[in-house]
């Protein structure tokens, strides 16, 4: 998520000021409550006007909001667009390569565009789910920060049934 791309309501946010803390209840500003939203279901989102901006606003269910000067994965370290992936089961650093996009979950196919800069990046397990959200047989890419206000109607937002991965 990025700031700017979200409007609406503020939400002021409460959690910690660092990244070595839990559970925090400093008070770490006041956002548009759908930018708040996309952190929380995302796990990260820049922030950009204000005291705090250019820092990141970043979620976990195990620390709630925290401030921090990166985008993390579960590990602490930068998430890295079109490497770092998200996977249970699986250990750290595990290269995954995605060599059949599948479909997707309308049943249309994967533009070849996205199924090509999908398969052709080298991506590896550095991340986890939140409890509850992963489960067998799924995997999560990260592609970046928002590029555009409608980033979940992009063509390289989507979801993939059926894809076949290459793991190790």
């Amino acid at each position: 998520a990025v700031e700017s791309f979200h409007h609406g309501v503020m939400r002021s946010v409460t959690g910690c000021p660092k990244l070595q803390c839990a559970n925090g209840n400093s008070p770490l500003g006041s956002y548009p409550a759908d930018f708040v939203a996309a952190v929380h279901d995302e796990g990260t989102g820049l922030i950009t006007s204000g005291p705090h901006a250019r820092e990141y606003l970043n979620w976990s269910a195990d620390v709630g909001y925290w401030l921090d000067t990166a985008a993390r994965d579960s590990h602490g370290r930068p998430l890295e667009p079109f490497v770092s992936a998200a996977a249970d089961g699986l250990a750290d650093g595990t290269p995954v390569r995605l060599i059949n996009c599948g479909r997707q979950d309308d049943g249309s196919a994967v533009p070849a565009d996205v199924c090509h800069r999908l398969s052709t990046s080298d991506w590896q397990i550095r991340d986890q789910f939140t409890p509850g959200l992963g489960g067998a047989k799924h995997i999560d890419l990260y592609l970046g920060p928002e590029f555009t206000a409608d980033f979940t109607d992009q063509p390289i937002y989507l979801t993939l049934l059926n894809a076949t991965l290459s793991i190790g």
